[in-house]
């Protein structure tokens, strides 16, 4: 299992009408989560969309940064309400976000923490399934068991 991602880091469904809006909630769940300041994480996220779009395509988004203040590498999943265009690659709307932050020094664990999460999204079987999740709980079960596929 994804050893950043539990329980309360599971959103479904997320309500945002736009990529900012996602943003904005996201580290909003973070900021109740690591204890960082709200606005130091959305402007963390924004100036790496600056850089290039997260959007990987398929649906799929990874929005991801570093935080000086974090000690571990924490994650959050949502699934939105309602597609939402997010600049992706492919100029498709995105409904798949996984949101990752990492300590500034976190250096080749931010590298396989979004290896694994890219790894663990390409799989179109696994994104159709969690597009189709009524609860979080749920969405988290199948992320846990194919991690353990994966691992296996």
């Amino acid at each position: 299992m994804i050893e950043f991602l539990n329980s309360p880091c599971v959103i479904a469904p997320l309500k945002a009408t736009s990529k900012k809006q996602a943003l904005q909630e996201l580290a909003r769940q973070a900021a109740e989560l690591t204890g960082e300041h709200e606005r130091a994480i959305f402007d963390v996220l924004l100036e790496r969309e600056r850089l290039g779009t997260t959007g990987v395509g398929r649906g799929i988004a990874i929005p991801h940064g570093k935080l000086p203040g974090l000690d571990r590498v924490y994650g959050i999943f949502a699934r939105l309400e309602r597609p939402i265009d997010f600049d992706a690659i492919d100029d498709q709307p995105v409904d798949l976000i996984f949101l990752l932050l990492a300590p500034e020094n976190a250096g080749a664990d931010h590298l396989k923490a979004l290896a694994r999460v890219s790894r663990l999204l390409r799989d179109e079987r696994l994104c159709e399934k969690l597009r189709g999740c009524e609860s979080p709980d749920a969405m988290l079960a199948l992320v846990s068991d194919r991690e353990a596929v994966n691992a296996a």
